[in-house]
């Protein structure tokens, strides 16, 4: 009997020395409180135990593991924001258009101008004949070689041309604001990238720590197996959980480069660019905004698209104006001078010049410009029912940003106190395990659950981050 008890001592000294403290967690450092005495001696109990030095396997898979963390310069937010805006080729066309949109405003004023134009005329006729057919005058041809100009101004159209000009101002404007809208649009998805790819990242870093711990693990349990301590379905568990691992890790490798390729292309890049990813936030995002209605009113007064459909719909307005205005007389102001070295003897004047006016009054051209203003003034209209809808959804999305980002803020808390409840089942997991109170599933289920918790608390982190640039987005900053 004594011998018995003997050898059944030395089999859990065996345990406690073959599976060390520091199977995976790590949260064990920071290990809580356990609830009753008994279960606390026989944490205590296993952490006592001394600890063996890292395998060749573990050792060359941790060196495996920081060698594949990402390397490359360091990347803020503020820094990748501003890149997408000097660099993404939205950007580009949106200025360029901008600039586009100037010079109609220039096309449309070129009508108050004066309207210059030089002629050299050269005619040889055949004598005594006229043109007496396709007109209604009858003018006589004289043989001649002449150079003169002609100038032609608008007096004025009663407002047309005036209404033009500024539909086109409020078109250019309207294209301005386009442009901050893009520099927008393009720095929420900057924001949006950047986030996912720090996601990718943590998950990556969370992925390694898990290869490295459960190849520990299944060192460990196969040195026990190999004892006769543990049996070969503990092995079988173990390696099993190894090969999730890997595949966890393989996932973590794809979605990091994937995310690093959509970065690349928000920031105007077609090179495979890799960046160490930093977060400013040091962990400790700000709360959440709790005041959405204040936050509707300072959308509506800084959304740059709003803005810019509110000018269309001006544009909208004045052109339907214009259009109205084609009724209108149109007076205008004609003058030419020039000279005639070589002309017929029924030529007298070696030189000529005459100035007039002309009043152009319309009277009947088969509705066109009645059908023309219709139309305008109901595409103003329907702009002006697109701004109303603009304002709504802005209103929507708003109230909508808010709600997502006071939600992703609450879920970085209870992600936490679930990664703290996660350690403190892995350290108890392990300890019942290294003193055989438990079996491999439930050291393996804690490992799981650990490792999942993990993963949630970096999504939780930002995700919130992003809900917080969404935010911004909607009210226009």
């Amino acid at each position: 009997m004594r011998q018995h008890r003997i050898s059944t001592s030395f089999e859990l000294a065996s345990v406690l020395l073959i599976l060390p403290c520091s199977i995976p967690s790590p949260g064990w450092a920071q290990q809580s409180q356990l609830p009753d005495a008994p279960v606390a001696r026989l944490v205590a109990q296993a952490t006592k135990a001394p600890s063996l030095p890292p395998s060749a396997a573990q050792q060359s898979l941790a060196d495996q593991s920081s060698s594949e963390t990402p390397a490359g310069p360091r990347l803020t937010v503020a820094e990748a924001e501003q890149m997408a805006i000097e660099h993404n080729p939205n950007i580009s066309v949106a200025r360029l258009l901008a600039l586009a949109a100037a010079q109609v405003t220039r096309e449309a004023r070129s009508a108050e101008m004066p309207m210059a134009s030089g002629a050299l005329t050269a005619v040889g006729s055949h004598q005594g004949s006229r043109i007496t057919a396709g007109d209604l005058s009858n003018p006589a041809i004289y043989d001649r070689a002449a150079g003169g100009l002609t100038v032609d101004q608008l007096i004025t159209d009663f407002g047309r041309t005036h209404n033009l000009v500024l539909s086109a101002q409020s078109n250019a404007r309207a294209q301005l604001e386009s442009e901050r809208a893009t520099e927008l649009d393009v720095t929420l998805i900057v924001d949006q990238a950047f986030y996912q790819a720090l996601t990718s990242q943590s998950v990556l870093k969370v992925a390694q720590q898990t290869v490295a711990q459960r190849q520990a693990t299944d060192d460990q349990v196969t040195a026990l197996t190999k004892s006769k301590i543990r049996s070969d379905l503990d092995r079988s568990f173990a390696d099993v959980q190894l090969s999730q691992s890997n595949l966890l890790l393989l996932d973590a490798k794809n979605s990091l480069q994937a995310a690093m390729a959509e970065l690349n292309n928000v920031l105007g890049s077609d090179q495979d660019r890799q960046y160490t990813l930093v977060d400013e936030s040091g962990g400790n995002p700000g709360p959440a905004p709790d005041d959405p209605e204040g936050m509707v009113q300072a959308a509506f007064a800084a959304r740059p698209d709003l803005a810019a459909l509110n000018d269309k719909f001006i544009a909208a307005r004045q052109y339907s104006t214009a259009e109205r205005d084609l009724w209108m007389p149109a007076v205008s102001a004609l003058a030419a001078v020039g000279g005639t070295p070589v002309r017929a003897d029924q030529i007298e004047s070696s030189w000529y010049g005459t100035a007039g006016a002309n009043i152009n009054i319309p009277v009947f051209n088969g509705f066109l410009y009645s059908a023309e203003a219709r139309e305008a003034k109901l595409r103003a209209q329907a702009t002006r029912e697109d701004v109303r809808n603009l304002r709504d959804t802005i209103a929507r999305d708003v109230r909508t940003a808010v709600l997502n980002a006071q939600t992703a803020y609450q879920r970085i808390a209870v992600t936490k106190q679930l990664l703290d409840q996660a350690n403190f089942s892995l350290d108890l997991a392990t300890a019942r395990y290294k003193i055989g109170l438990s079996g491999i599933v439930d050291l393996t289920q804690a490992q799981l659950v650990q490792t999942q918790a993990e993963i949630d608390v970096a999504n939780a982190r930002y995700a919130y981050q992003t809900a917080l640039a969404e935010v911004k987005y909607q009210i226009g900053q």
